[in-house]
């Protein structure tokens, strides 16, 4: 049987699957054309945001770090251009020791590099990158960029390095710059302006450089660079320049502070001098010092342990943080004191028989026999020791405290330097509060004899020493000590000045100020430091010290041969010149040096030829005249009073106190 199509159903059939695909292309189409319309119009502003930052970088440019200048324009911290060899470990692809071996086939990289870069990645995060050699050579830097693509995560960067060309040279004044630590970071977010630290790898962590790290930083710029799907840049499209940090220009001498330190030579010790009228501290001195350009790139572990361990504690900023007991450099203070409340005249006569009782503790002069009769002149230029237990004994510790707080003694002077310590000024309520026992709150009569000497528990730093004396040569004007003295526009050259103004005056009578500094160049002339100054082509004030470092047995003498080094007294001298309109001031401490007289005034000669003539020590036509040591005498500088002290505050009945010998 023939069947028949049924052409005319197949044809319907075949128009109705037409209709039905096309509504469901046309639906499809309609879908993404809504779609179309919906990313063009609603969501147009995101997603051309995206792509833009897909394809547009923002690389922060970190600006020039300002330059720091002595007040003569001599560059004590610079910056160079150099590059560096970085890896970023979550973009390695091998074992990273592997890594290292195998860039140590092109370039150099010691053992101290490994060590460096091992201590770098722990204070980083993974994806940053850490150095592994800094200062290639244009040789290294071929060789590797020639066989870049075995490395990936392995980049050479171009880098600004902080150098300090003159090294150890003022390297406490200076301090130095690091790379930015974990607590670095949680300081930067404590600042204000955090993000101006964005592409920033060093900040600055000693000295000056942490002091004003924020004026030395300057602020960072901004790039917008085209990068391609690879990430490499393929052009700029605009650029926000970096502005540099501001340049200090400090107060120091640095032709004066090499006079200094090279006239320390091996002595531990510290000088500060200051110029009266404005401040200005013309060298600041710590011996020993260190190399600041072993800290830009990260200390190695062996350099650390040397610096950290050594028994001269280089790293210790002796003027800002030493303490030490000012021995005879305070007595003109005292003397100063007694004038100008009333406790002495220029001429009252005071007999020395070498010794002063107090209760039953025994207070001995520095010379055996004494002095014989003493006015205040010749207490100060002979630096009479009974002269000044009486003296203590009649003003009192809080007389005391309250006259020698003016002069900055025990207070922070506030130089521009970080961690500045307080020092002892002592007085009863300073007892009251230092110590916890009852016994030991209460302030003992015998306490005070000793701090006219500038012995007990007097402690000041040389700084506060410098400033003291400073403000003494200045008559009483009190300009506050700083470090940097013009701070100038790293962009327009703009200067300010940083300390313009006075900060107080102290209520002096002239004549007395006047005599206290004619009897200082007493010293000079006839007295204790009239060998080290003798020849002088200027006239100059002065005052030696000695004091005690460790207390020696009941009527034993003083052996500086048979003494430990270290257990030696300690030299000082404190000095201001010209005499009839000083120029400069100077306080110094020679650790365990002996004799203000033998080390420490002949360093301060040295310091002042220079300054004042322009003589240094090497000039062979005006040698420095050096200090002889002062005439042997048995009595020394006095000991700490003891715990167990009486009621007067003296050792035990027929205990001696021994006195300064300067």
């Amino acid at each position: 049987m023939t069947e028949f199509k049924n052409t005319e159903r197949e044809i319907h059939l075949f128009r109705l699957r037409l209709s039905v695909a096309g509504v469901f292309v046309l639906i499809c189409f309609g879908l993404l054309a809504t779609r179309f319309l919906w990313l063009q119009t609603v969501k147009y502003k995101d997603y051309a945001s995206q792509a833009e930052d897909n394809r547009i970088s923002v690389v922060p440019v970190v600006p020039n770090r300002g330059l720091i200048l002595d007040r003569n324009g001599v560059v004590l911290a610079r910056n160079f251009s150099a590059y560096t060899l970085e890896i970023t470990p979550s973009k390695i692809r091998e074992p990273l020791e592997q890594v290292i071996d195998g860039l140590a086939t092109l370039v150099d990289i010691q053992p101290k590099d490994r060590r460096r870069f091992r201590r770098l990645q722990e204070e980083a995060k993974n994806f940053e990158s850490v150095p592994i050699r800094t200062r290639l050579t244009d040789e290294e830097v071929a060789r590797f960029t020639a066989q870049r693509y075995r490395f990936p995560g392995v980049e050479i960067q171009a880098r600004l390095f902080r150098q300090y060309p003159l090294g150890e040279t003022a390297s406490h004044v200076i301090g130095y710059i690091g790379r930015i630590s974990q607590r670095d970071a949680e300081r930067i977010d404590d600042m204000e302006d955090s993000a101006n630290y964005a592409g920033t790898d060093y900040i600055g962590k000693e000295g000056l450089e942490k002091k004003y790290e924020e004026t030395l930083h300057g602020t960072t710029g901004y790039e917008e660079v085209e990068v391609s799907a690879g990430g490499r840049a393929v052009r700029t499209l605009s650029r926000t320049p970096a502005t540099p940090g501001n340049n200090l220009i400090l107060s120091i001498d640095i032709e004066l502070q090499k006079v200094i330190e090279e006239a320390f030579g091996e002595h531990r010790g510290a000088l500060v001098a200051i110029e009266p009228s404005t401040g200005d501290v013309l060298a600041y001195v710590s011996k020993p010092t260190f190399d600041p350009n072993l800290f830009v790139e990260g200390i190695d572990p062996k350099s650390w342990e040397e610096l950290n361990t050594s028994i001269d504690r280089p790293l210790l900023n002796r003027p800002l943080i030493g303490s030490y007991p000012p021995g005879s450099t305070y007595k003109p203070f005292m003397a100063l004191a007694a004038l100008e409340l009333g406790k002495r005249t220029p001429n009252q006569i005071v007999h020395d028989p070498g010794f002063f009782w107090f209760g039953n503790h025994k207070f001995r002069d520095d010379k055996e026999g004494g002095h014989g009769s003493v006015d205040m002149y010749k207490s100060i230029v002979q630096s009479c020791d009974t002269y000044y237990y009486m003296l203590a004994n009649d003003i009192g510790v809080d007389g005391i405290h309250d006259f020698m707080k003016q002069f900055g003694f025990g207070q922070l002077t506030g130089i521009d330097l970080e961690h500045e310590r307080q020092g002892v000024l002592p007085s009863t309520a300073w007892k009251r509060n230092a110590y916890k026992r009852p016994e030991q709150k209460k302030w003992y009569a015998g306490e005070t004899i000793s701090l006219g000497i500038g012995q007990g528990y007097n402690s000041f730093t040389p700084l506060q020493m410098a400033h003291a004396i400073a403000t003494l040569a200045n008559n009483g004007v009190v300009m506050k000590p700083h470090l940097v003295k013009i701070i100038e526009n790293g962009a327009t050259k703009e200067r300010t000045l940083t300390v313009p103004k006075e900060s107080y005056r102290i209520s002096l009578k002239q004549q007395n100020v006047d005599f206290i500094k004619n009897a200082m160049v007493g010293v000079t002339r006839e007295g204790t430091s009239s060998r080290a100054f003798a020849g002088a082509g200027y006239v100059s004030g002065g005052k030696t010290g000695t004091a005690q470092v460790v207390g020696i047995k009941k009527n034993e003498k003083y052996d500086a041969k048979k003494v430990e080094e270290r257990h030696r007294d300690h030299s000082l001298y404190t000095a201001f010149a010209p005499a009839d309109n000083p120029k400069i001031a100077i306080a110094i401490i020679v650790e365990n040096g002996g004799f203000g007289a033998t080390i420490a005034a002949p360093i301060v000669r040295k310091a002042l030829d220079y300054y004042l003539l322009g003589k240094r020590p090497d000039d062979k036509d005006k040698p420095a005249v050096p200090a002889e040591k002062a005439d042997d005498a048995n009595a020394r500088p006095v000991a700490e009073l003891k715990a167990e002290e009486e009621s007067i505050g003296g050792p035990k009945a027929g205990a001696e106190t021994r006195g300064n010998q300067d």
